[in-house]
């Protein structure tokens, strides 16, 4: 690695907490006021609060590279990264020169949607505090997946304003280079590419991750149609593949099982041809998630014991919202999240998958079985968590009726008791870490670099 990346790498601060939307605004102002001939800063557009969205623009390379943070809101570890990666670009002319790029970054692009996950940002970082405190939009509603798409039978055209301010940026800057900035809750570390890399460019990655002792997350992939280019390296997700999956297995009616857009790196690929690369990192890991230990269990019969637990989970938030349908207004991010979050009808083609996939009908890996039997029931909590705060979001309203208060008091009461239930059966379960914020952030940032050079190459090579 080149000496001016390691520096960059080693000069990570050892931050102790995620910053919170104003302050992450308040740095870039500060950045821009502090280095005005490199340093621009531009709102692409407003939030659905009103808020600004704001740019970075930093450098003076002929190429274009675009970065963002919070594509979903609950991953706040790009913010980070890209606090750091800003100043630092702007201080060292020698970095921008290397690097060879315009840097557009946003920061927060779900600027909204990191204020509800404020509660947890600043620690303490464990399994009960981040899935009590946690927010993350139904699919409809989310920056990242509802850009305009047009596929078979589907269409889908309701893109929200921070969506649409994105697509005008994209269209605008047309970037060679996108990092979407993504995070995981729980596992191990992956990545999702548009483009094929060299084989030496996925070894660099991994060892990004083993440079830090983070392990690769090697249990199931998110999902059963991921196309595996390398070890923990998949293509990445897009609104057709998925629509491809379904209607292989026999889905009806595809179209209202998907109910979502696409996303921004199916966008640029399509009209730009831009790579995007996305480093997936959790906050919590359990070394079993890297364990390729055969066990006696097939791999398709843990798969079903996870859909059977996440069908158990689902069922009782519907009793939620069911609970709460009168008692809560029709915007509540909370209730219209675990109404989306609740609801399934893949359970059959996904059955069909396992019958008909010959990879699922092995001995399960240690790590397969961890992932099925044991992160399934993490991700649930943070439904059980969102149960709680969408009575919580109610209960602030200064002019709720004592009635419904107190009905809504009740069952917060026994969410927090189901929620406490869950988390105790997970600390029992599981043996986990919290993850320094400054390893996920070498991490990001150097698998960042190993493509930038990449494409570097590439293009010397066209010219």
């Amino acid at each position: 690695m080149k000496e001016i990346f390691c520096d960059l790498l080693t000069n990570i601060p050892d931050y102790d907490v995620f910053l919170t939307a104003d302050e992450l605004d308040a740095s870039s102002i500060d950045l821009a006021r502090r280095f005005p001939e490199t340093v621009k800063l531009f709102s692409i557009g407003q939030t659905r609060q009103g808020k600004d969205l704001l740019c970075l623009q930093i450098g003076e390379g002929e190429r274009n590279a675009l970065m963002f943070g919070c594509p979903h809101p609950n991953e706040p570890i790009g913010t980070m990264m890209l606090e750091y990666f800003s100043e630092e670009l702007a201080k060292s002319r020698a970095l921008r020169k290397e690097l060879g790029y315009s840097w557009y970054i946003v920061k927060a692009w779900d600027r909204d949607g990191l204020t509800l996950n404020e509660p947890w940002l600043k620690g303490p970082f464990t399994l009960y505090n981040y899935s009590r405190n946690f927010f993350r939009p139904a699919g409809h509603r989310q920056v990242d997946w509802t850009f305009p798409v047009h596929y078979k039978d589907f269409e889908f055209k309701e893109s929200i304003p921070e969506t649409r301010a994105m697509m005008r940026l994209i269209d605008e800057i047309r970037p060679e280079f996108i990092y979407s900035l993504h995070n995981s809750g729980f596992g191990g570390v992956y990545w999702y590419i548009t483009h094929p890399l060299k084989k030496s460019s996925y070894v660099k990655m991994r060892r990004a991750a083993e440079r830090v002792n983070i392990p690769l997350h090697l249990g199931e992939p998110e999902l059963p149609y991921l196309n595996e280019l390398a070890q923990a390296t998949y293509s990445n997700l897009s609104l057709k593949a998925e629509y491809d999956y379904l209607e292989k297995y026999g889905a009806e009616n595809i179209g209202n099982l998907i109910r979502i857009g696409d996303c921004s790196a199916s966008y640029a690929k399509e009209r730009h041809n831009s790579f995007t690369l996305l480093t997936e990192l959790p906050y919590f890991y359990d070394e079993r998630i890297k364990d390729q230990s055969v066990t006696d269990r097939l791999r398709k019969d843990v798969v079903l014991d996870s859909m059977e637990y996440g069908a158990k989970s689902r069922a009782y938030i519907q009793s939620i919202l069911r609970e709460t349908r009168l008692l809560t207004g029709e915007e509540n991010p909370f209730r219209v999240a675990l109404e989306a979050f609740s609801g399934n009808g893949r359970e059959e083609s996904t059955k069909r998958m396992l019958a008909q996939n010959p990879d699922y009908n092995r001995p399960a890996s240690l790590a397969e079985c961890f992932d099925n039997l044991h992160l399934s029931k993490f991700y649930s909590s943070l439904s059980y968590g969102m149960a709680i705060r969408l009575c919580e979001y109610e209960l602030d309203r200064e002019n709720l009726a004592e009635e419904a208060r107190q009905a809504l008091e009740g069952i917060r009461l026994k969410a927090m008791e189901a929620h406490r239930a869950l988390l105790d059966e997970l600390e029992q379960e599981l043996n986990y870490e919290a993850i320094p914020i400054r390893q996920l952030i070498s991490i990001q940032l150097e698998c960042g670099l190993v493509v930038c050079e990449e494409l570097k190459e590439r293009q010397g090579e066209q010219r």
